[in-house]
């Protein structure tokens, strides 16, 4: 298992070389909207004592490449409809408002740039699932440095390629997940951008069903109803360097392959059944340098195999991290577990993962030959951890001195925890992370 698992490991890590190199090699195209934009010689204004009234007039009357900049004031146009490949701009932040009952702008054209725009109050609806920017099968679209208020989806992209969505403030109200759609929501689209941005308040901050190729980079997702990051069949994507905070559990990646995570972290997603990520039905994915702080749950694996996890930090999460019976060939190594109530939990008796080189803070063995490594292999689940894990109203014991006492009678003489859940060369210190 291990010299197979070691040659998809390095394997993986050339993919992710690949695939940032890939990124920045297409990065001139996805800017190319705003690039003819600035190359444009016709302008057209939108305002108060401007050459149009109305941003619908001016679309109107614009030809591919052209720029229209809307002035600041209110705008309540109803649907619009950009259809030509131009880039539009606010200047002092243009209100376009739709009054809760319209999609607000609605692009059908490769090639538009749109920013600098505030829009609030989209339109309302389960059926046809209105937004604030709506792209219909489209490429190339930039839509960058716009704020968008209480609407039902914010940015929503489907059927889309090459598009980039960046440093964009979305944010929502509503009270219940039935009343908001998301953040920011890609469905079916390929080659995105997703970067820079604060979604806050909608029922998922972003999500990706049936999106590949794409990057996930420095946004910022919190207090969001259901999730901060919601992926499903969404295969080949990169997650880096994103902050998920208190939403209703932090990530959920479901029947995926092939993603890659590094230097996330997820804070404070805590209730009943939240975690800072959730790995349902997914394979061969790589996890380096992310932070799993104050959630009930670090990771949650179910049904997940042939997942690499290293030089990740789990601290003061109620458990680190949780591991189904039914899942194998995952290679756990070189994590610092700090302060987490339960290290590791499972649900079965059966484990055929591998852990390796962990540093475990409630590790009590010693280094005679002073290699840096545990001389006594150490067992990171706890007999009580099993019981709460079969009994969960058992959690109420906690602390006593007679879990205390079963807990060390366990580690002295093995019985009842899975002899194999074992990290036979456990770090005596903290990597340095």
């Amino acid at each position: 298992m291990g010299t197979s698992i070691r040659e998809k490991y390095c394997y993986r890590i050339s993919s992710l070389k690949m695939l940032i190199r890939f990124y920045l090699l297409l990065m001139p195209v996805l800017l190319l909207p705003e690039i003819c934009a600035a190359n444009a010689t016709n302008v057209l204004r939108v305002g108060k004592g401007q050459s149009y009234g109305s941003i619908k007039a001016a679309i109107a009357a614009s030809s591919h490449g052209d720029t229209v900049i809307i002035s600041a004031g209110l705008y309540q146009e109803g649907n619009i409809i950009i259809d030509k490949s131009i880039f539009i701009q606010g200047e002092g932040k243009p209100i376009l408002d739709g009054q809760l009952k319209f999609e607000i702008l609605s692009v059908k054209a490769n090639h538009v740039t749109i920013k600098g725009l505030v829009l609030k109050n989209s339109g309302r609806s389960a059926m046809d699932d209105p937004g604030a920017i709506k792209v219909y099968d489209a490429s190339n679209v930039l839509i960058e440095g716009n704020t968008l208020l209480d609407n039902y989806f914010g940015v929503y992209l489907q059927y889309s390629k090459n598009c980039i969505v960046k440093n964009n403030f979305i944010r929502a109200t509503q009270l219940l997940e039935h009343q908001s759609g998301n953040g920011i929501h890609c469905w079916k689209s390929d080659s995105l951008q997703i970067i820079g941005n604060k979604t806050y308040g909608h029922r998922d901050g972003i999500y990706f069903e049936f999106v590949t190729h794409s990057i996930i980079w420095r946004n910022l997702a919190y207090n969001n109803l259901r999730y901060g990051l919601h992926f499903m069949f969404s295969n080949d994507n990169a997650y880096i360097s994103n902050l998920f905070k208190n939403n209703g559990a932090g990530v959920a990646v479901m029947f995926t392959k092939k993603v890659v995570m590094i230097n996330n972290s997820f804070e404070d997603n805590l209730g009943d059944a939240a975690y800072g990520l959730l790995f349902k039905e997914i394979s061969d994915c790589y996890l380096s340098g992310n932070k799993f702080i104050r959630n009930t749950t670090g990771i949650f694996f179910d049904g997940s195999n042939r997942i690499i996890i290293e030089r990740n930090i789990f601290k003061e999460n109620g458990w680190g991290m949780r591991l189904q019976a039914n899942c194998m060939d995952n290679v756990i190594q070189l994590n610092n577990f700090l302060g987490n109530t339960f290290d590791m939990a499972t649900n079965g008796s059966l484990t055929l993962n591998m852990f390796s080189e962990n540093y475990w803070d409630k590790y009590q063995g010693y280094d005679l030959n002073r290699d840096k490594i545990g001389d006594v292999p150490y067992h990171p689940l706890s007999l009580y951890a099993v019981i709460v894990e079969q009994n969960p109203p058992a959690m109420l014991l906690y602390r006593s001195f007679m879990v205390n006492l079963l807990d060390q009678s366990e580690k002295l003489s093995p019985s009842l925890t899975p002899e194999n859940f074992v990290d036979n060369k456990p770090s005596m210190a903290p990597h340095n992370l």
